[in-house]
């Protein structure tokens, strides 16, 4: 990843990363190397808003939200309780919810330097008509990424493109209509004009790839189901990607020869990096600070099949309040969860995981314990994304990239299109493959026994990647399925014998909630107060 070393003069002053001069507008459109470097600043949106980063939400991961991971903390912030109170929450007002889900105010500065770069490169540049594209191409694909963040969001938005004449604080909102409309030509642009590769220097810029697979996901968000299916379709086509052979080596970068890394941001440790494995690691990894801050539930842990199989075990043994002395099926189950969680007896960094009682990692009881201080409160870790080679110990950062959109994905959002449009030899194609790689074999199916199946596999295979909260808003599924619930984990205890007792656990100790009002997010206040042309949504009023 190339991080730019520009600052901006006037009204357009960009992101800067790492600034050490200031430049005219003109004169960075004038030169290509310059042109490039100046957006090189968008980049650092794909960290910003992926699971490593914190812009999908001041809370913290978004399966948080979810039956998937439990916060286990009561300290009120960012990856620890302010998840939770949000959750049990029955009644939402709007400056919460604006705030802790909301992304306005970064999304609009951002579509603004976007559309001040487009018009200054008309302004001044005289590029060739391939660079022209390159550019634009790239500038583009950063308005659409944009654009999706408050559409999925807010649904109605005001849109702004590179005529900046039109700019006015009083602007009214658009319609949702039109808002993908912008995304899908912006994308459509993109990748139709940028490379479908870059010389090895230049790894990791926007692709023609990465354009269509964004597209396929925006466009399952719009109900464009032909469009994404078409997009879809032309990711896999490329005969550029492919899935890797092992789940766990599909969250390596691309430039290690993973094919199915569509589009990913590179961190480096003098550079732009992350804290990841500081916070997710288990408790017992030598110099930890944080540790364990979100674990698995015991939800998610038995949403994995059978190895082999398939087919789910019979988990009603351990749903028992007064512990069993048997092993959970653990050994039994399929790649993606040993590639996803840690639990009890698992190997890990040389050493194996003790998420019990006075364990090396320990555990404790969400809420009667309000500083776990590392120790799960569900009985598991996380194991996805958590870099197993990362010393803490030697203090340095997280450096793993964070790969944004893979091809099991693109896979994924053909099989939910094809199930839309009605061809389900295609959908059921697609779910095949997902399910090849772990070893699942698999039936075709058709009607709601399909959707059914690709939801299954969404939830499993993009685990704690960020998805699943606003997949569970677009199916309008949330308000049922996320009101009235809570999560579970395992209590283990071991035993003077050294065999253990596994008693099932109440995470949350009250209701989780879903207010149906929050299928779209209210505008912020400052909007409402600085813009007389826009009302707040009904649903906030």
């Amino acid at each position: 990843m190339i991080y730019c070393s520009l600052s901006f003069t006037g009204c357009s002053n960009y992101l800067n990363l790492t600034p050490t001069n200031e430049v005219s507008d003109k004169l960075i459109w004038s030169k290509s190397e310059l042109a490039q470097l100046a957006i090189n600043d968008f980049y650092n949106s794909i960290n910003l808003y992926g699971s490593f980063g914190f812009n999908q939400s001041i809370d913290g991961l978004t399966e948080g939200f979810t039956e998937t991971l439990k916060y286990g903390s009561k300290t009120n912030m960012t990856d620890m309780d302010r998840c939770n109170l949000f959750v049990y929450a029955s009644v939402m007002s709007a400056s919460w919810a604006s705030y802790d889900l909301g992304a306005w105010s970064d999304l609009y500065t951002r579509i603004r330097r976007v559309n001040e770069a487009l018009s200054d490169m008309k302004k001044y540049s005289s590029f060739d008509s391939q660079t022209t594209a390159y550019f634009a191409g790239q500038l583009r694909f950063f308005r659409a990424y944009y654009y999706f963040e408050l559409l999925k969001r807010y649904k109605d938005v005001i849109l702004y493109d590179e005529d900046l004449t039109k700019i006015n604080a009083n602007t009214p909102i658009s319609t949702e209509t039109k808002g993908w409309d912008m995304v899908e030509a912006d994308l459509e642009f993109a990748g139709a004009n940028l490379p479908a590769s870059w010389a090895t220097s230049d790894f990791g810029r926007i692709t023609s790839g990465a354009s269509y697979a964004l597209l396929s996901r925006a466009m399952l968000y719009a109900e464009r189901w032909t469009v994404a299916q078409g997009a879809a379709s032309k990711v896999i086509n490329s005969g550029n990607y492919a899935l890797a052979t092992a789940y766990a080596d599909a969250f390596k970068s691309g430039s290690t020869g993973n094919k199915e890394a569509i589009l990913e941001y590179d961190y480096s440790a003098s550079g732009v990096y992350h804290n990841f494995d500081d916070r997710f690691s288990p408790k017992g990894d030598a110099g930890i600070q944080q540790g364990g801050l979100g674990t698995p539930t015991q939800e998610m842990v038995e949403s994995y099949e059978l190895a082999g199989t398939g087919g789910f075990p019979d988990w009603s043994e351990w749903h028992t309040s007064t512990g069993t002395s048997t092993t959970p099926p653990y050994s039994k189950l399929e790649p993606r969860f040993q590639a996803s969680v840690l639990y009890n007896g698992a190997s890990w960094k040389g050493r194996t995981i003790e998420p019990y009682v006075n364990g090396t990692d320990g555990w404790c009881q969400y809420s009667d314990d309000p500083a776990p201080a590392g120790r799960t409160t569900t009985g598991y870790y996380l194991r996805k994304l958590v870099d197993e080679t990362h010393d803490l110990s030697a203090k340095t950062a997280s450096t793993q990239p964070w790969i944004s959109i893979r091809y099991a994905e693109v896979l994924l959002n053909l099989a939910e299109a094809c199930y839309h449009t009605g061809n389900t030899d295609s959908a059921n194609i697609a779910v095949k493959a997902i399910r090849a790689r772990v070893g699942l074999p698999y039936t075709s199916k058709s009607g709601t026994d399909l959707m059914t199946a690709i939801r299954q596999e969404r939830k499993v295979e993009l685990s704690y990647e960020g998805l699943l909260f606003w997949d569970m808003r677009r199916w309008q599924l949330a308000a049922t399925q996320y009101t009235g619930y809570r999560v579970h984990g395992l209590k283990i205890v071991k035993n003077s014998d050294n065999s253990f007792t596994y008693t099932y656990v109440d995470c949350d100790k009250q209701d989780r909630y879903f207010p149906s009002k929050l299928y779209r997010l209210p505008l912020p206040q400052e909007e409402l107060t600085n813009n007389t042309a826009i009302q707040q949504y009904p649903e906030w009023k």
